[in-house]
């Protein structure tokens, strides 16, 4: 293999491909990158056989085609000290190959391409879904802090997608609040789903361009992949059944009680009385009734009490409910709306947080959030 590419060029897609190097790596092979130079496109591939992470860029000029696999710490360090100028990349032999500059080489070792994992992608009769990169961007932000820490639930430590004809949702859960990102900026031919684990998803919107481009996502029962420009996301699915979400999310007859309040002045208000919430529950209360939202919290513990109250539209009865201050605050902060609805049944039961009607867009988030006893 020899090759002329420009260095800034190259090290822009090894940073692409960078996350998918494993911290810890299984197999020794899986610590580089593998470069296949085929015409004068060259691809490089970065895996750590749960997600593998492949770019493409065209080079200045080929002598000899062929595939390596190189140490990808080395490279990218290499890369990161080298001005804009071409690189000349040759084997030098089985085991070394040089990368040349203006004025001066550097000679590392390389590895048989042939010990690479061979990368498992979607079969036959593969579901094909697309949507723009800025959607999926919007849909993995507003969701991915809502999944559970819980490695133990690997279904609940992830991101479900789930694709409708005219239609697609985002949901994201830890049991203790549920979020749900919709959009109609979508195209599936048919109803079909996956469960992809939060840490990819992560990955993916980190790499996602900020240019506008269109995202197909290919994907049966094991694998997902993303393509998006000269990119190809390969992830592993979660296997297992996600909850019936639609099955949670409270009903209008039964949330009959509505708060319409800003969000800002919301999220400050509960971030300020959250100071004087027990650590270990960060309970607050709120205490509504028409005209009027009192937030208060209080920790016997250490003989310290905070209460603030809001006017705010609220229609309902009177009503007391407890929350983790913690979730609400996510949940408001993670919302982009300028006012925001909240719906109560009762002090038991869920209340749903969405935007107003004035504030509500075409892609719509919506949060489930479980109460605490109130004592």
């Amino acid at each position: 293999m020899k090759f002329v590419v420009s260095s800034s060029e190259l090290l822009r897609s090894v940073l692409t491909v960078q996350k998918a190097i494993p911290a810890k790596a299984t197999e020794a092979i899986l610590e580089n990158y593998l470069f296949v130079l085929s015409g004068n496109k060259l691809e490089i591939t970065a895996s750590d056989k749960e997600i593998t992470l492949r770019t493409e860029l065209e080079v200045a000029s080929v002598e000899e085609a062929g595939s390596i696999a190189v140490p990808a710490r080395q490279v990218t360090e290499l890369l990161k000290e080298l001005p804009d100028q071409p690189l000349t990349i040759k084997n030098e032999s089985d085991n070394s190959f040089s990368c040349a500059w203006a004025s001066g080489e550097s000679v590392l070792p390389c590895y048989n391409p042939e010990d690479y994992p061979v990368i498992k992608t979607t079969g036959e009769g593969a579901n094909v879904a697309s949507l723009s990169t800025t959607t999926l961007a919007d849909g993995i932000s507003s969701t991915v802090y809502a999944s559970s820490d819980d490695a133990n639930r690997p279904t609940m430590n992830s991101i479900f997608f789930d694709f409708k004809p005219d239609s697609t949702t985002l949901v994201a859960s830890d049991l203790q609040k549920l979020i749900c990102f919709n959009t109609k900026n979508v195209k599936a031919a048919s109803d079909c789903s996956f469960i992809l684990n939060k840490r990819h998803a992560g990955v993916i919107k980190s790499i996602l361009g900020k240019e506008e481009e269109e995202v197909t996502i290919t994907f049966d029962d094991k694998v997902a992949v993303f393509k998006f420009g000269q990119t190809t996301v390969i992830c592993c699915l979660v296997a297992g059944k996600y909850p019936d979400y639609n099955a949670i999310i409270p009903k209008d007859t039964i949330n009959t009680n509505v708060l319409n309040i800003s969000r800002s002045q919301f999220l400050t208000t509960v971030r300020r009385i959250a100071v004087c919430s027990p650590k270990a529950s960060n309970h607050i209360k709120f205490d509504l009734t028409a005209g009027c939202l009192e937030v208060s919290a209080q920790d016997l513990g250490f003989e310290i009490a905070a209460h603030e109250k809001i006017e705010c539209q609220y229609e309902g009865d009177d009503l007391t409910i407890g929350f983790r201050s913690t979730h609400i605050v996510e949940i408001l902060s993670n919302l982009s709306n300028e006012n925001i609805i909240m719906k109560f049944a009762d002090k038991r039961r869920s209340a749903l947080i969405l935007p107003s009607e004035e504030d509500a867009a075409a892609d719509k988030v919506f949060g489930i959030v479980m109460p605490i006893m109130v004592r």
